[in-house]
């Protein structure tokens, strides 16, 4: 055994689990690319003023979760904890928005960095696949977006999953709410932290998931009650769209989410399945980030998946993905002659785009067909001395069991016929 071990917090993905997740992120990437989305990628660590300013001082992820570090030339960094404000930065830096093609419609997978207390769920690193569309106020933006993770996730065949919404309001109307709401919180019984918060961002008291706080949330100004026009226009309009794709969701006044730069649409999706740490993904509209960090107004709108629980939910619904094999034709020579024959084979049919693999190790024919068994193969090859002195190899079929000679030169276009 090894002297190491993986973090606490930590998962090793490893075969054959890792071809699930590996499927879960393509099935979450699929509606994005097929709707304008580019590809972004961004590094692992960032200036840690990035998610100060723009997940919020007052945040958990901020005060209590993000990992810092000090350089050796005395540069501040962070692990990302989230994606958004990566993303926006780097579309920024990159000037996208200025290409005259907006919006900028980008996605990302990665993993990201918390320092949390480990449970089933909630992990001190994780893995996201996030998409945001940066630099136009619509509302057919928020319903799209919402639209494709709802279709990637019934993709894979989710049906227990809920779709949360709330508007959060804007810069008009949220210092209204903001004010009756630092009114009530002011009269509860609350630890010396959460007071703090509520003079930073109250709205983030609405969040907080213990219970002696949140039996006292009974009662709280309602966000939907002090929305302006405009807000509660821009908020049926999403409603609305929704409803006309056929897209399920509940009205959630409580909703707020954890970072501090959400605007107007917010929106959560949980599946019941898994227990306190329900949510699988959520977003919303950030249309004051660009500012927060030193760009120009750009109003935007974007979501991240947690790929990790949506794997849970998949496994909490029971649902097994049709996961071909790694491996189409594995070839099991015997003899010196055979092995370096065959193996010019397996590297031929690579070449031809045919997944391929060898009984490495000058094995016998009882061991290296149980490899090919666990390799998973449907077909395999199988040549020895006097295969190849009547120029044919055996093709067996591993579910049959039944095994035919092809001539050499033809093995290929054998092999290719009977895969399609």
């Amino acid at each position: 055994m090894s002297t190491f071990q993986a973090p606490k917090g930590t998962y090793d993905l490893i075969p054959p689990d890792s071809a699930k997740y590996l499927a879960v992120r393509e099935a979450i990437a699929a509606p994005l690319r097929s709707s304008g989305y580019g590809y972004v990628e961004t590094p692992g660590f960032e200036d840690v003023n990035l998610f100060a300013r723009g997940v919020g001082e007052s945040t958990d992820i901020v005060t209590k979760e993000m990992y810092t570090l000090t350089t050796k030339g005395g540069d501040e960094l962070a692990l990302r904890p989230e994606g958004t404000a990566s993303v926006l930065r780097a579309a920024l830096e990159a000037n996208l928005h200025k290409a005259g093609n907006l919006p900028v419609k980008l996605w990302y997978s990665g993993s990201y960095y918390r320092y949390e207390r480990p449970q089933k769920g909630r992990y001190r690193h994780f893995s996201q696949v996030g998409a945001e569309a940066i630099g136009a106020e619509d509302p057919v933006l928020d319903a799209e977006l919402i639209i494709l993770a709802d279709q990637a996730y019934r993709s894979l065949g989710l049906t227990g999953f809920r779709i949360l919404l709330n508007s959060l309001g804007d810069k008009e109307c949220r210092p209204v709410y903001r004010e009756a709401l630092q009114g009530f919180l002011r009269d509860l019984d609350l630890d010396e932290e959460t007071r703090r918060r509520i003079e930073i961002n109250p709205l983030r008291v609405l969040d907080d998931k213990r219970p002696e706080v949140r039996k006292q949330l009974v009662g709280a100004p309602k966000l939907g009650d002090h929305l302006c026009d405009a807000c509660k226009a821009y908020h049926e309009e999403v409603r609305g769209l929704l409803t006309a794709a056929g897209v399920v969701f509940e009205d959630d006044e409580k909703l707020v989410r954890g970072l501090d730069y959400y605007t107007r649409t917010t929106f959560e999706f949980v599946h019941d399945g898994l227990g306190s740490q329900s949510a699988v993904g959520g977003g919303g509209r950030y249309d004051g980030l660009s500012e927060m960090i030193g760009g120009p107004a750009l109003p935007s709108v974007g979501w991240a998946l947690g790929v990790d629980r949506t794997v849970l939910a998949l496994e909490a619904e029971g649902i097994e993905l049709d996961i071909p094999a790694a491996t189409s034709v594995y070839a099991v020579p015997l003899g010196e002659e055979a092995r370096r024959v065959l193996f010019g084979v397996v590297t031929a049919l690579r070449r031809d785009g045919i997944a391929a693999d060898f009984a490495f190790g000058g094995r016998g024919l009882k061991g290296a067909m149980k490899s090919a068994n666990r390799s998973g193969a449907p077909w395999v090859i199988v040549a020895g001395e006097r295969d190849l002195a009547e120029g044919v190899v055996q093709l067996k079929d591993m579910e049959s069991g039944e095994q035919t000679a092809v001539p050499l030169d033809g093995i290929a276009d054998a092999v290719r016929a009977r895969l399609a």
